[in-house]
C-alpha cells in the first residue's frame, strides 16, 4: 500500500510518544516497580476502555464470542499490553539509556525476523536495505557521530529485557497484520448496532479485549515483582502526572494509530518507523538537557527517512 500524508502521521506519531514514554519511565522507575508500574498503567487504561469500548462486551453473546477466541487475545494480551513496557521498564532500571535505545532500533530485524519464521514472508531486498538505512540513523544518533562510542557498548541484564522486549512487539505488530482465521475476514468478532447493522471493532473495542487479558499478565507479573523483589513505590504529583502522560498517550493514542497503520501497510514497513522513536528520544533528551542539536542528528534523520522511503518502495 502507498504511504499517504495520513499513514505517514499514523506511522510518526506514536515513535514520538513511546520516546517520551522512555524519557518517563527512566524517571518513574526510580520511585515505582517496573512492573507494578506497567500494571498501573494498563490498569487506568482498562477503565478508561471500559467506558469508550463498552461495546464489546456489553452482551453476554459479544462475551462468549470473546471467550471463543481467547487463545490469540490471550498472545495479543500477553505481547502487546503485558510484556513489551514492563520489559522496557524493567530494562530502565540496570541498563544505560545509549543500550536501551540501540537494542530497541533492532525492531525492523526482529520484524523480518518473525516474518520469516512464523509467517513464511521473504523479505524484499528493498525493505532491508531500508532496515540497514535506518538502523545507520540510529546508529549515528547513538554514537554521536562517533563510531568509536559504539565499539565502547557492553551488555548488560537490562539490555537482554529490550531484545526480548523488541521480539514481543514485532510478535504483536505481526498478529495485527495476520491475524489467525478467527479474527480474520468474516470471522472477526462483530456487533449488531441498535439500526441492525453489523460492523466489527473499533479501535477502541478492540483494544479493550487486548487489554482484558494482557492486565491479567500484567498483573500477575507485578504480584511475582513484589514477592520477589519487594519495594515500596513512592506516590507524588509528579508521578500522577507521569502515569497520565503513559496511559493518554503512548497507551491509548500511539496503540489506536499503530493498529491501523500495521493493518495498512505491513509489520515490515512500520518496524522502519518505529526506528524514528530512539531518534526522537534523543532530541527530546536534547531539550529537556538545554543542548542544541548537532550535525548529526540532521545526518541521523535523513538515513532513517530514506530507510522509510525505500522501504516501501514497490
Amino acid at each position: 500500500m502507498t504511504l499517504t500524508p495520513r499513514l505517514i502521521l499514523m506511522l510518526t506519531l506514536p515513535p514520538l510518544l513511546w520516546a517520551g514514554n522512555a524519557i518517563v519511565g527512566r524517571l518513574a522507575v526510580a520511585q515505582v516497580p517496573p512492573l507494578l508500574l506497567n500494571a498501573v498503567r494498563w490498569g487506568v487504561v482498562l477503565l478508561v476502555l471500559l467506558v469508550l469500548g463498552r461495546q464489546a462486551i456489553a452482551t453476554a453473546e459479544r462475551r462468549r464470542e470473546i471467550l471463543r477466541r481467547w487463545r490469540p487475545l490471550a498472545l495479543m494480551g500477553l505481547l502487546g499490553v503485558g510484556a513489551y513496557n514492563a520489559l522496557q521498564y524493567l530494562a530502565l532500571t540496570t541498563s544505560t539509556p545509549i543500550n536501551v535505545t540501540l537494542i530497541a532500533a533492532s525492531m525492523p530485524l526482529w520484524m523480518l525476523l518473525v516474518g520469516g519464521v512464523f509467517y513464511a514472508e521473504r523479505p524484499r531486498a528493498v525493505q532491508v536495505l531500508g532496515a540497514a538505512l535506518s538502523l545507520a540513523g540510529v546508529a549515528t544518533v547513538i554514537g554521536r557521530g562517533q563510531l568509536a562510542t559504539l565499539a565502547q557498548v557492553q551488555f548488560v541484564q537490562g539490555d537482554l529485557y529490550m531484545l526480548a522486549a523488541a521480539a514481543s512487539w514485532a510478535g504483536y505488530s505481526w498478529l495485527l497484520a495476520r491475524p489467525p482465521a478467527s479474527m480474520h475476514g468474516e470471522a472477526r468478532p462483530h456487533i449488531v448496532d441498535a439500526t441492525g447493522q453489523r460492523r466489527v471493532w473499533r479501535w477502541d473495542e478492540a483494544l479493550l479485549v487486548q487489554t482484558l487479558f494482557g492486565v491479567v499478565w500484567a498483573g500477575s507479573a507485578a504480584g511475582l515483582e513484589a514477592v520477589v523483589s519487594p519495594r515500596g513505590p513512592v506516590w507524588s504529583p509528579a508521578m500522577g502526572l507521569a502515569v497520565l502522560y503513559i496511559v493518554v498517550g503512548p497507551s491509548l493514542i500511539a496503540y489506536a494509530l499503530w493498529g491501523r497503520a500495521v493493518a495498512a501497510v505491513g509489520p515490515t514497513t512500520a518496524g522502519i518507523f518505529a526506528n524514528l522513536t530512539p531518534l526522537f528520544a534523543a532530541l527530546l533528551s536534547t531539550a529537556l538537557l538545554g543542548e542544541a542539536p548537532h550535525g548529526y542528528h540532521a545526518v541521523a534523520f535523513a538515513l532513517i527517512v530514506a530507510g522509510i522511503l525505500v522501504s516501501s518502495r514497490r
